[in-house]
């Protein structure tokens, strides 16, 4: 039997968005994907017959909590947490939590979205989720962090579990939120569940590899997507955005491949050297100190910097790195990547660059690795984590390290086999979606109308 697929995802498009209002980034995650899927649905009528595409677009479960905490004056403050559990159909829900004042629930369904198709692309088994709460950690002592993690979790741990849903850090949340998360659940569970939660410190079943992972996994991605067409990071000039995990252990990977990164930036501006970026110094500095980014001028002399993050596009590069947050890439910085002679794009970041900005870069036959793909190191090893956590064991760095090389270099092969299996050679965008939604709609058929 054949289907037009495509006026039937257009409908399913208009009604996500009347039934996901004032939601833009759920709208553009959904649009991206249904468009890449069309010509499988035209292939396989059967996915629409059975409701998959109506359940891979509806949340399996939304969850919206008040979290009060105090602060170190005695004021009280309420704010709102979120967890969205996507879709489980090939594992426990995993995906991250994301303390930052933007986030809504259309942040985190978007998120969430994003995360079935990563997930599912890893190989491993582990379905999709997200949750956060609009919170904002900077400014804030680690005691109010701390209440404010114990506020979070007193209402979270009714949620989750090793073989239900299992949370890690993002944006705002790192091995400091996590231990607070943890310990809180510990005791309201009276259970040491190791494998709850992932982004532990080392000491208390955490992993080796866990912080460097989702950088180091965008290179090794990066790295096979230009082998492929016989080239090389080495030599290359290369632009990181953002200077969290993700910015630096990309940084400290390309300087392994023996590339030159010579921009860095944060929310409030960036920093340029082109003698380029010591990691060193950006781990002292954001590690450490905890400061903002401006401080790497004064180690560095021939380092300048410049107020405005997005100004980091302007600067001549041959490999961009998106690793800061959602849209930071627009038709316009995409445009002057492109013709300041970027040739290569691999997104650390979830859904950096916009629609426009997407087709851009497709449109001038970028080189481009998009972020569910890219950047699935971090939630790969995460996985990995949960294994270890299972059986009791600790792998060493090198060991981990191995397993993430080699999940991202399947992850490539599968995106760009997808994609050249339904006719969009070198379409990457699509080869992910693809590969991603057709290992999920299989499993969601064999479990039937669930």
């Amino acid at each position: 039997m054949s289907i037009n697929a495509k006026p039937y995802c257009a409908d399913l498009y208009q009604r996500v968005i009347k039934r996901n209002a004032n939601e833009p980034e759920f709208h553009q995650a959904v649009k991206e994907v249904l468009e890449s899927l069309i010509p499988v649905l035209e292939k396989h009528p059967d996915y629409i017959e059975l409701g998959i595409m109506e359940s891979i677009v509806e949340p399996e479960r939304q969850i919206i909590f008040r979290v009060p905490w105090v602060d170190d004056a005695g004021s009280v403050h309420v704010n709102r947490g979120f967890r969205v559990q996507f879709n489980s159909a090939i594992g426990p829900y995993k995906g991250g939590l994301r303390f930052h004042p933007s986030v809504y629930i259309g942040i985190i369904k978007f998120l969430g979205f994003e995360q079935v198709f990563k997930n599912s692309l890893t190989g491993l088994p582990i379905g999709g989720a997200k949750g956060g709460a609009d919170f904002d950690p900077k400014g804030k002592s680690d005691m109010e962090i701390m209440r404010f993690c114990q506020s979070f979790m007193t209402e979270l741990y009714r949620h989750i579990g090793h073989d239900m849903d299992v949370p890690a850090g993002d944006i705002g949340v790192g091995a400091r939120e996590i231990g607070y998360l943890f310990g809180q659940y510990k005791k309201i569970k009276n259970a040491y569940e190791a494998g709850v939660l992932t982004g532990k410190g080392l000491s208390y079943g955490g992993s080796l590899t866990r912080k460097e992972a989702t950088g180091y996994g965008l290179i090794y991605f990066v790295n096979e997507m230009m082998k492929a067409r016989g080239l090389s990071i080495e030599g290359k000039n290369v632009l990181i955005s953002g200077s969290g995990n993700v910015a630096i252990y990309a940084l400290e990977k390309v300087r392994q491949y023996g590339g030159r990164v010579v921009a860095v930036s944060d929310s409030g501006g960036y920093i340029h050297d082109p003698c380029g970026i010591q990691v060193s110094t950006l781990k002292q500095i954001k590690e450490v100190n905890r400061q903002r980014i401006f401080e790497y001028v004064k180690y560095h002399p021939t380092a300048t910097y410049h107020e405005g993050c997005s100004g980091i596009w302007t600067i001549p590069c041959d490999i961009a790195l998106p690793c800061a947050t959602q849209n930071e890439i627009d038709e316009k910085s995409a445009n002057m990547l492109v013709a300041n002679g970027c040739k290569v794009v691999g997104e650390g970041a979830n859904m950096p660059t916009d629609l426009a900005g997407t087709k851009v870069f497709l449109d001038n036959g970028v080189l481009f690795g998009p972020a569910k793909a890219a950047n699935a190191g971090g939630v790969a090893t995460s996985a990995l984590e949960m294994s270890q956590n299972s059986m009791r064991l600790a792998w060493t760095f090198e060991e981990v390290d191995a397993r993430l090389k080699d999940i991202m270099v399947n992850i490539y092969k599968n995106t760009s086999q997808a994609a050249e299996a339904y006719g969009l050679k070198d379409n990457l965008v699509a080869g992910a979606n693809i590969a991603g939604f057709k290992k999920v709609a299989e499993t969601m058929k064999a479990h039937g109308v669930v």
